[in-house]
């Protein structure tokens, strides 16, 4: 909480089975089966999270970037308004895109940050669940980060599995069932690791001066080109 500047809005929970998980668990507890969800297509985690969400309610892809392989972030699209939620895929591993802008929106707003999280500063305040698996930033597999904006549960019309519903973990901190205690510790050295080296702030400077190495190769090399979208590469 400390090194993302979240408020107590915001609970912080330590859950299991990966941010593959988090694909249907967050549509599970905001997206009624008669409410619609934005989704932006960037690559193939984002497809599986909405391949998920169309379980639990409607689908709106708002734009995708498949038809160039996934080389851009789509832009300039319309959001509804009558949106549950808008979920992004921050940063996408695979091919090497991520959002260097977030879009304007006044619907609740859900972020899959796995691959970059604690890398960058963030706007919090924009977002109402983040959810990161642990083993890209934070630690080893096993544990998940999600941080969720309690105000936004308890308004789905369903029937959620014990298991299932952050309300269960909100009132448990974390702890309802055995937690995966070595992950989570590991990640509390990798915190601490963090806020020593100066935190968030101090890694977006590290992330942009190794990005600056391979990208300016690729620039520089006539052996190689870039084939993302310069505007979109991934730090």
């Amino acid at each position: 909480k400390e090194l993302l500047g979240l408020s107590d809005d915001y609970a912080v929970l330590f859950l299991t089975g990966g941010a593959s998980t988090q694909f249907f668990m967050t549509a599970m507890n905001v997206l009624g089966k008669d409410d619609t969800a934005a989704y932006v297509d960037t690559g193939s985690w984002s497809a599986k999270a909405i391949k998920e969400a169309k379980l639990f309610g409607h689908v709106e892809v708002l734009a995708s970037s498949k038809d160039d392989n996934y080389t851009y972030i789509p832009k300039g699209y319309d959001i509804p308004k009558n949106a549950k939620y808008l979920h992004l895929t921050s940063n996408n591993t695979i091919y090497g895109t991520q959002y260097h802008e977030w879009p304007e929106t006044d619907v609740p707003f859900i972020c899959d940050m796995s691959s970059e999280i604690f890398s960058r500063p963030l706007p919090i305040e924009k977002f109402d669940i983040i959810y990161a698996g642990a083993q890209k930033n934070m630690g080893p597999a096993g544990t998940t980060l999600v941080i969720v904006k309690k105000d936004i549960l308890g308004k789905v019309n369903r029937e959620i599995p014990t298991m299932l519903d952050y309300r269960t973990h909100i009132k448990k901190d974390s702890a309802f069932n055995t937690p995966p205690v070595f992950p989570i510790y590991v990640s509390m050295l990798t915190m601490r690791w963090v806020k020593e080296m100066g935190g968030v702030e101090a890694m977006a400077k590290r992330n942009e001066e190794k990005a600056a190495i391979l990208y300016d190769e690729i620039d520089r090399n006539p052996l190689f080109y870039g084939t993302t979208a310069q505007e979109d590469r991934s730090l």
